[in-house]
């Protein structure tokens, strides 16, 4: 049966014109290797047992696998993880703007100046916005309608993990459509997966040195466009009921644990290059529900954060922290702190207190190297 099998697929090759079939990116495997095994995948769907063909080198997972991923994509199941809810109670428990230029601070609209803030990255909270757009600040000072922007609040919310994983699973980064198969471009004809999408990880392959994952049928997408939740070894200082949390800052993503039981996931922004967030192990040593920071007087890089909500320092003045000024959790974006979604930021804040006086370590580590050829579309957005 299988000799019948092989020598239809190969007619079938004669048959079918050069510019039809897809190449297969990266590897030894040329139209028609990539052809015959497309062929054993339909086989296999029709029930006749195939194996892979020969001149696969490096099959990855091989046909039989594939088609158990196929079916097991047909009824996903997400009853090991729960995504945290929206809680708009917490989430607009407080209004922000961002203040932009040399602003000045009025006891009332059009009345008089009494403070003045230096051009910078500067954030406050406030209590109303009147009819002619000016802006009462929590210390009752007004700002002008031209020195002010809305803050750009997230809505993000990770995972609760309810028991042992047994997916791999990770979260669309930026909005981008998927490729058909590893390597290949984005295939216009399919739907684009919207930012901070959670994706179940069926299959690995590897191409020119990427990982690309498959993340639905003929839906792969290269390791740059997502964040990737990879368990980590519990670091032997770490006693096995301590609660810590780990964060990589190479996928940009932090994980609570208690003991060797994962039971929080989600996506951070940690320190960008010129600011890089410490690696190493941590202990929380101070928490707030909210202060406000400040650094680079007098220089272009200085900021002014007014309310940075749900914070726990873990490393001289860098700590994790809810970031209410910007929706790019998944890319390095900060100063040196582990930036949260505000959401994210109250839930571990509440956790931490089952912890011993309410300190949590802190695991900073790297689980991959960054590159430098990265591609324009993969790079930080500004």
């Amino acid at each position: 049966m299988r000799r019948w099998l092989w020598l239809f697929v190969f007619l079938w090759l004669l048959a079918v014109p050069y510019n039809s079939i897809y190449a297969y990116p990266g590897g030894d495997e040329d139209e028609n290797c990539e052809a015959l095994r497309e062929a054993a995948i339909e086989a296999l769907e029709a029930g006749i047992q195939v194996e892979e063909p020969d001149c696969v080198s490096d099959p990855g997972r091989s046909a039989i696998e594939l088609r158990a991923a196929y079916g097991e994509m047909a009824e996903p199941s997400f009853t090991e993880i729960r995504q945290l809810p929206i809680n708009e109670e917490i989430l607009y428990q407080r209004r922000y703007i961002r203040i932009v230029g040399d602003a000045q601070f009025y006891d009332a609209p059009h009345g008089n100046v009494v403070g003045s803030i230096s051009r910078g990255y500067n954030f406050a909270s406030y209590r109303l916005i009147n009819a002619e757009g000016w802006v009462q600040l929590t210390n009752n000072q007004w700002v002008p309608p031209e020195f002010v922007q809305e803050a750009d609040v997230s809505s993000f919310t990770g995972i609760e993990i309810l028991q042992p994983l047994t997916h791999s699973y990770a979260w669309m980064i930026r909005t981008a459509r998927p490729s058909r198969y590893p390597g290949g471009p984005e295939d216009r004809e399919q739907a684009p997966i919207r930012q901070y999408t959670l994706l179940t990880i069926y299959a690995t392959e590897f191409v020119d040195g990427w990982e690309w994952y498959m993340v639905g049928p003929e839906q792969w997408l290269q390791q740059t466009r997502v964040a990737k939740l990879k368990p980590v070894q519990r670091p032997a200082e770490i006693g096995p009921n301590d609660y810590w949390i780990a964060v990589d800052l190479f996928e940009q993503t932090a994980v609570a644990y208690e003991g060797d039981r994962m039971v929080f996931a989600t996506l951070i922004s940690s320190g960008l290059p010129q600011w890089s967030t410490n690696e190493g192990l941590f202990k929380v040593y101070i928490r707030a529900t909210s202060t406000p920071m400040t650094g680079a007087s007098g220089q272009p890089s200085y900021y002014f954060i007014e309310n940075v909500p749900w914070v726990m320092y873990f490393d001289g003045d860098i700590a994790l922290h809810g970031a209410y000024w910007h929706d790019l959790f998944g890319y390095r974006q900060s100063k040196g702190c582990v930036n949260l979604s505000i959401l994210d930021a109250w839930w571990l804040y509440r956790w931490s207190e089952g912890a011993v006086d309410k300190s949590p370590y802190v695991y900073v580590y790297s689980s991959g190297e960054y590159r430098d050829d990265l591609p324009a579309w993969a790079r930080r957005p500004r």
